[in-house]
């Protein structure tokens, strides 16, 4: 093949070398419009795994960078005058100039013809050849001349940084955290070479304007940072190369080729250098670009087919890393409160990689001490009457809300079974819901559980609006409070504009084909245009529903439950009211967000003060509706807010089912982002949901501080022994019910 590649960073050189490798009678040529030497940024950084991938890969070209190997396993974080020191991470920093050195060095043995000062004006020029890479970086030419068919999208991030570099070796991967009067820096320092190091400042843009960096030269900024980080650096310089205040640009094509042209690494995907993936992300490109043409002989377009379909989802993923790490950056100043311990371990598990369980594996004592002041912690919170235990991993400590006190931390969510009848739960629910009291979850959820016939979701939902719902629900309260150490609480809600649809297993939200009724909403706005159009609420009918709520609140109580929610989420009637995607109202209920809020806080205070002051209440709501125009994160925010005002102990923090045209992000743990960001900005404890399936998830959330509660749903459905499993595997000794105590004789593992 002929193989022409712009750009001579990492990412061409190395696939360069593999394809040259692999059959040397390849023709392969790679511009690159500097001299080999000139490169932006001092050191990389290489995981023991990334390492070991790429020695697998290239064995020579390992050998020879691994020589110039600085290697560390230690993070210290410079954090209110303490350095917290976590073991046990296995990186290793190069520097650059070596890395590009060895890799061009390599490629010219075996044949590559490397040209360098070579600026490419005309891309056309060079698509006669079998294959065109674009290697060219974040501001690529090629990506940029065929937009139209890679599709770039471009995010820029909100924080500033300089990359500068220092004489002073650090002996470990290094943050500082910097308190100014202008604001918070923070920085990334790190080892890559004998007297040399990476550091990394960075600040939000309100610090950097109000330090005078906005107008500074490359040299006043590097005087700024000598003077600022003095007493860090310990009589050692600070360098510059092309080092200028920059913005992180995050990258993402919705086509990685087209024709005969592929992109790789920076040209392809950004990830933040937080998580230090940017050169690795772009060596295992080539590995994969490599591989897919060595399964493709003489056939590019599958090639590209198969590069872009293996690599995706790795990349994916390593930018979903990137993103909660890069807001973690950007957020910090929300983290300084924490307490020295709980601030570290949320800084080490920031990008969701790094969990409980793993960093136990790496740094046993470091996560001994964090479970040991978590417990601690807990234990004063839940006050006398909590159960006196011994250190256990976070998810089984004690958690009070009024005067309701859980056995641990996990929660089994609401989830409609869609098996009542008339509104009367049976034995399905006994079944469904004792099962996973008996497994071991702290509090049970019954499903959404409606105020009124016509505020079921479907004819074969639950509700709470007949004598008869309080003696059947009573009978499961009553099984789960003899039968296991569960809490339970209930649901109310109101379906809305999604009532007399079909169960969901016949269709998500879809009309009910007979038997339907008239559904009322905020606006009159149908959730398919094939959906029927409810009627615009009126005064009344707000009236009417409130004491509908009072009327199910007192048959709650009646029924024993411990707890009770009133859902403002995923477009039901109290959401729809919440959104201005449902709400298109021009009275006092619609238009700012206060007036949204007027009538679902008109609800939850009629529930409150139905409901015995003893009790706690929570509140379901949908953070964001993943759609232009909806809520959005700071709106969660500010409706969490006015909860707490009026009293709500716990928000529930869902996310998204507001209309049928979202566009959800989704990812491993993906909504606990926004019950973290609740929790600390306002102080109102959070229960997290979304794609918590691991025990090691739970403990990760609780001990980092991102959540009070932990709530699964398919984990439960799949498992309702979940929490006993998790307790077993964590070596925890859990009470059993009676009849199932001599299975119970295992010795626990956990120390």
């Amino acid at each position: 093949m002929r193989i022409v590649a712009v750009g001579g960073g990492p990412a061409a050189l190395y696939l360069a070398i593999l394809l040259k490798r692999d059959d040397p009678r390849h023709d392969i040529v790679v511009y690159e419009r500097n001299r080999l030497d000139d490169t932006f940024g001092f050191g990389v950084v290489f995981s023991d795994a990334t390492a070991h991938n790429l020695a697998e890969a290239e064995p020579e070209v390992h050998a020879a960078i691994s020589r110039q190997f600085f290697r560390w396993d230690d993070i210290h974080i410079h954090f209110r005058d303490q350095i917290l020191t976590s073991t046990g991470h296995g990186f290793s920093g190069l520097a650059r100039t070596t890395l590009l050195d060895v890799l061009a060095a390599r490629a010219r043995e075996l044949g590559v013809d490397l040209r360098f000062q070579a600026e490419i004006t005309d891309v056309d020029s060079l698509r006669d050849c079998d294959l065109l890479v674009a290697a060219d970086g974040a501001s690529s030419t090629v990506r940029e001349r065929y937009a139209d068919h890679f599709q770039p999208t471009i995010d820029w991030r909100l924080n500033r940084f300089v990359w500068l570099g220092t004489t002073k070796p650090f002996p470990a991967f290094t943050f500082y955290f910097k308190e100014t009067p202008h604001g918070l820096w923070r920085v990334h320092a790190y080892q890559y070479a004998p007297g040399h190091s990476t550091f990394i400042v960075e600040g939000t843009e309100r610090t950097w304007c109000a330090s005078g960096m906005a107008e500074a030269s490359e040299s006043d900024a590097l005087a700024y940072c000598e003077d600022l980080f003095g007493p860090e650096l310990n009589g050692h310089r600070l360098l510059t190369n092309k080092s200028v205040w920059r913005r992180f640009p995050t990258i993402r094509n919705a086509r990685w080729w087209h024709e005969n042209m592929v992109l790789i690494g920076d040209a392809a995907h950004t990830a933040h250098f937080s998580i230090g993936s940017g050169t690795k992300l772009a060596m295992e490109d080539g590995v994969a670009l490599a591989a897919a043409l060595r399964a493709h002989p003489g056939d590019v377009r599958a090639a590209l087919m198969a590069y872009e379909e293996e690599r995706r989802p790795a990349v994916a993923s390593a930018q979903r890393a990137a993103q909660v790490s890069l807001q973690w950056f950007e957020d910090t100043e929300r983290y300084m409160d924490l307490e020295p311990i709980q601030f570290g371990f949320n800084l080490l598990t920031r990008s969701l990689r790094v969990t409980h369980e793993n960093l136990r594996e790496r740094d046993p004592a470091y996560v001994r001490e964090i479970d040991r002041w978590f417990a601690d912690s807990a234990g004063r919170h839940a006050g006398p009457s909590a159960p006196s235990t011994p250190v256990r991993p976070p998810m089984f400590t004690p958690f009070a809300l009024r005067d309701m006190v859980l056995e641990n931390r996990v929660v089994v969510s609401p989830m409609c079974q869609y098996s009542a009848e008339d509104g009367t739960p049976n034995e399905w629910h006994l079944v469904h819901l004792g099962a996973r009291a008996i497994g071991g979850a702290g509090l049970v959820f019954a499903e959404m559980t409606d105020v009124s016939p016509e505020a079921r979701i479907s004819p074969w939902c639950t509700g709470m609006y007949k004598p008869e719902h309080v003696e059947a629900w009573r009978r499961i309260v009553d099984f789960v409070h003899e039968n296991s150490y569960a809490k339970i609480a209930l649901q109310l809600g109101h379906a809305g504009r999604k009532a007399a649809t079909k169960r969901m297993w016949e269709g998500d939200v879809q009309p009910l084909e007979h038997g339907g009724w008239p559904i009322v909403s905020a606006s009159p706005i149908p959730y398919f245009d094939h959906s029927p159009v409810p009627r615009e609420m009126t005064r009344e009918d707000m009236l009417g529903v409130v004491r509908e709520f009072e009327r199910a609140t007192t048959m709650a109580n009646d029924a024993g439950f411990d707890m009770l929610e009133v859902h403002f989420a995923h477009g039901y009637l109290l959401a729809s009211f919440v959104s201005p995607l449902t709400n298109l109202r021009d009275d006092d209920y619609g238009g700012t967000l206060d007036n949204r809020l007027r009538f679902p806080l008109e609800v939850f205070d009629a529930v409150r003060a139905k409901w015995p002051r003893h009790k706690p209440m929570s509140v379901r709501i949908s953070a964001v509706d993943w759609a232009p125009g909806g809520m959005e994160a700071g709106d969660a925010v500010e409706v969490a807010r006015r909860l707490k005002d009026h009293d709500c102990d716990i928000v529930d923090v869902s996310a998204g089912q507001t209309v049928p045209h979202q566009q959800p992000v989704y990812g491993r743990l993906f909504q606990t982002p926004f019950a973290d960001r609740i929790r600390r900005e306002i102080g109102l404890a959070t229960m997290a949901v979304g794609n918590i399936s691991s025990f090691t998830d739970v403990n990760t959330i609780l001990a980092a501080g991102r959540a009070d509660l932990c709530m699964l749903a398919r984990a439960h459905l799949w498992d309702p022994y979940w929490t006993r499993h998790a307790a077993y595997e964590l070596g925890v000794d859990l009470p059993w019910p009676e009849q199932y105590a001599t299975l119970n004789s295992y010795t626990p593992r956990f120390k």
